[in-house]
Parts: structure tokens; C-alpha cells; sequence
């Protein structure tokens, strides 16, 4: 039974400004797996994870109805990719399964999170 769903559209550009204005934004939003991955990466790519996972861990504190914030913040959600470049929902405070999208275009990122009531 699905609990909540979420999604968020993030513009690219105002990612890359807070990453570049702030280099701790990094740290603040990607759990040290996630911060790993993402240091593989370059240019275009590197903006399209973060920003892709900033507005992944928007969509899955819509989904639970909180926002980021108390209940759930960005180091409680870890996304990483599975073997085949899917992301996959590996830790989140949730009690259930996140099924989780990140769709780009040049511009944006789309992402939804669908929380589903059950077992993993």
C-alpha cells in the first residue's frame, strides 16, 4: 500500500552555485557513501548527481509529509546506484520500501520517491 509520494524539479545551475559558493553543501547533503561517488565524477555528471540527489531527498521527505528538516535530514536518506546505474534507496528512516527516479534533461532534474508500506 503506498504511504506518500513526492517529487521536486531542481534547476541544475542553482545547484552548481551552491556547490561552488559553498563547498560544504557537498558534505551537508551527500552521506560519505554518496560523497565517494560522487568524487568518481566530473563536470556535467558530477552537477547531475548532487543535484539529482538534493532533489531525490526533497521528494522523499515530500513523500513522508515532513520536509527536510527535524524528522528527516539529508544524511538519513543514502541513495547509491546499483550495479546496473539504477538508484536504489539504501538507508531511510522510513519503516517500508522507497522506490526512488532521477530523470535529467540540460537544464533540470526531476526526481519522485514513492514510500510503499511493507517489507524490503
Amino acid at each position: 500500500m503506498i504511504y506518500g509520494t513526492g517529487i521536486d524539479i531542481t534547476d541544475l545551475a542553482r545547484v552548481k552555485a551552491a556547490v561552488e559558493k559553498q563547498p560544504q553543501f557537498l558534505q551537508r547533503v551527500l552521506t560519505p557513501g554518496e560523497l565517494a561517488d560522487y568524487q568518481q565524477l566530473r563536470g556535467g555528471r558530477a552537477v547531475e548527481f548532487i543535484a539529482g540527489r538534493w532533489s531525490a531527498k526533497e521528494s522523499y521527505s515530500k513523500a513522508m509529509g515532513t520536509g527536510i528538516g527535524r524528522e528527516v535530514g539529508f544524511q538519513d536518506i543514502e541513495i547509491r546506484d546499483d550495479a546496473t546505474g539504477r538508484p536504489v534507496v539504501c538507508r531511510h528512516p522510513f519503516a517500508g520500501i522507497a522506490h526512488v527516479s532521477i530523470s535529467h534533461t540540460d537544464t533540470v532534474v526531476m526526481t519522485q520517491v514513492i514510500l510503499e508500506r511493507g517489507q524490503a
